[in-house]
C-alpha cells in the first residue's frame, strides 16, 4: 500500500503539467526549457531559398506557444527575401554583418544591433562581409499553437 501511495504522489506532478512527448522537452510549472542543439535544421533560407542557412528552429519545441523564436545562421552571400509582414518582427545580429531592408530602405546591422520591423512592412536581410551572420529572428504568431 506505501508502495503504491509513493507511486501515486510521484506520478502527481507528471499529471498536473503534462507529461511530455517523446523528443519534447520538459514542460515545468510556466516554462519550457530548450537546447537549441535540439533544434538545428540545414536548408535553403526562406523567402526566396537565396543561399544556404543553419536553422534552429526553438519555439517549434514549445507547446502551445504565441511567438516564434529562432536564430537563423546566414551562409556567406545568403539571404532571407524581401516579403511582405502581417506582425511586427525583430532581426538581433548576435554576430556577423547584414544589410537590412524595409519599404526599400536598407541598413547595416552588426553584432549587438537590432532592427525592429513593423507589421505591413516588406522586408528581408542579406548576409555581407567574411563571416556568417547569426541572428535572432522572433514575431507573435496570429494564434496560439496547439
Amino acid at each position: 500500500m506505501r508502495l503504491m501511495l509513493a507511486a501515486a504522489l510521484i506520478a502527481l506532478p507528471a499529471l498536473a503539467y503534462g507529461a511530455p512527448p517523446v523528443n519534447q522537452p520538459p514542460i515545468l510549472p510556466g516554462m519550457v526549457v530548450i537546447d537549441e542543439k535540439d533544434t538545428i535544421v540545414e536548408q535553403p533560407t526562406p523567402h526566396g531559398n537565396i543561399g544556404m542557412s543553419t536553422a534552429y528552429r526553438i519555439s517549434d519545441k514549445a507547446p502551445q506557444r504565441a511567438m516564434e523564436f529562432r536564430k537563423r545562421i546566414l551562409h556567406k552571400g545568403s539571404a532571407i527575401g524581401i516579403h511582405p509582414i502581417e506582425h511586427d518582427e525583430v532581426y538581433y545580429v548576435v554576430s556577423g554583418t547584414g544589410l537590412v531592408e524595409s519599404d526599400g530602405v536598407t541598413k547595416t546591422l552588426t553584432t549587438g544591433m537590432t532592427a525592429y520591423l513593423y507589421e505591413g512592412a516588406k522586408v528581408g536581410i542579406k548576409q555581407v562581409g567574411d563571416e556568417p551572420l547569426s541572428l535572432i529572428v522572433s514575431y507573435p504568431l496570429k494564434e496560439r499553437t496547439k
